[in-house]
């Protein structure tokens, strides 16, 4: 099967406080064949990258207001003059907050859309067609 990848590579900040950040290199991902996810790997000061998932709709959101609760939430603001979003990951491991710059993370965002746009995921999962299939025996 055929599936589009559309992927951006960015620097992210590890925000440690208010006055202090460490740079994060990190890789959005996005796969048509799994049209309602949205991957991103840091590259933290380690031998093994760090693979966050969570929905599409979220961080689509998330650059405009706040949202989310639980293990990932996202929301808009400005960090030196900069329209800027910030992430709260937690995990059994421990909780991060990062930022990301939103022009960067939305142009992406808008490329993911035109590959699947929104309310069309089911239709990329081909659960239409099976549907169909199974209704037409």
């Amino acid at each position: 099967m055929h599936y589009t990848v559309v992927e951006r590579e960015l620097e992210l900040r590890l925000v440690l406080s208010p006055e202090r950040g460490i740079p994060v290199p990190a890789r959005l991902a996005y796969r048509s064949d799994d049209p309602f996810a949205v991957h991103i790997t840091f590259h933290i000061n380690s031998d093994h990258p760090v693979h966050w998932t969570f929905s599409r709709d979220l961080l689509v959101e998330g650059v405009f207001r706040p949202c989310g609760h639980g293990d990932v939430r996202v929301w808009p603001a400005k960090a030196e003059g900069r329209s800027v979003v910030l992430m709260a990951l937690s995990s059994p491991e421990g909780d991060a907050l990062l930022e990301a710059p939103a022009a960067q993370v939305s142009a992406w965002l808008e490329r993911t859309l035109r590959v699947v746009p929104p309310g069309a995921e089911g239709e990329q999962l081909g659960i239409d067609d099976e549907l169909d299939e199974l209704l037409a025996r």
